[in-house]
């Protein structure tokens, strides 16, 4: 990871993340004063399940995924977290150990958020916990949205909702070709969407030969959007 060129702001940082936009800035101040980077490389565990829940973490640079494992070793990844990103909040409150592992896929830096700091945070404004409450909300119908999408949609239609994701159906109308960058291996990605490793690759192959996507390594380029859109819906 290259070195910094200016001193981290852990307040200013806090103010664009959406968990903490709507705070004020002396509330920013006194969460920031609990707060701590944390450095990591690719691979590095965060935490593991069972471990002691003491902060949440804020994601300002790389990845990190969050999975469980079965005694065999298989991994299920529940979610890839990015750049401004929070995650283990909701495990914060429940006063259990973390019951997911957190691992960087790639060199990341994290802000800790310690829960000290929150729980002294409520105690000083219980308009607080509503805020975070708010963004643990999101949070969760996101999930929700994830198993509807496990439960009614095909693995194809999975994955093509995947590309498409976060990208406006209108300003895309007209263009010729937009690229996703996956940020993370084909098989974690696959393992996030409920999908085979194998079978993530054939429908990628398959979506190239018909040619409504070019591969090149992470790099996914959508030759025809509204093309793609069609093909998922079939």
């Amino acid at each position: 990871m290259k070195p910094d060129t200016e001193p981290f702001d852990p307040q200013r940082y806090l103010s664009v993340v959406p968990l903490f936009v709507d705070l004020s800035d002396a509330e920013r101040a006194r969460l920031a004063s609990g707060c701590q980077l944390k450095r990591l490389t690719r691979g590095d565990m965060i935490f593991r399940t069972g471990d002691l829940c003491d902060a949440f973490y804020v994601v300002i640079v790389g990845q990190v995924k969050l999975y469980v494992s079965d005694p065999n070793g298989q991994e299920k990844v529940i979610e890839i977290v990015g750049p401004g990103r929070s995650f283990a909040e909701a495990m914060v409150f429940l006063e259990m150990p973390y019951f997911v592992n957190g691992q960087s896929l790639t060199d990341t830096l994290l802000l800790r958020v310690g829960k000290a700091t929150v729980f002294s945070e409520i105690e000083h404004d219980p308009r607080f916990a509503l805020r975070m409450l708010a963004g643990i909300s999101r949070r969760l119908h996101g999930l929700v949205q994830d198993v509807e999408a496990y439960a009614l949609h095909s693995g194809i239609q999975r994955l093509i909702g995947y590309l498409l994701n976060g990208i406006e159906m209108d300003s895309a109308r007209g263009q010729n070709a937009l690229t996703v960058s996956l940020p993370a291996s084909k098989a974690t990605i696959a393992s996030r969407l409920s999908l085979t490793p194998e079978y993530f690759s054939r429908v990628l192959h398959e979506l190239e030969a018909r040619q409504l996507i070019t591969i090149d390594r992470r790099e996914i380029r959508i030759l025809d959007v509204q093309k793609l859109v069609g093909y998922g819906a079939q």
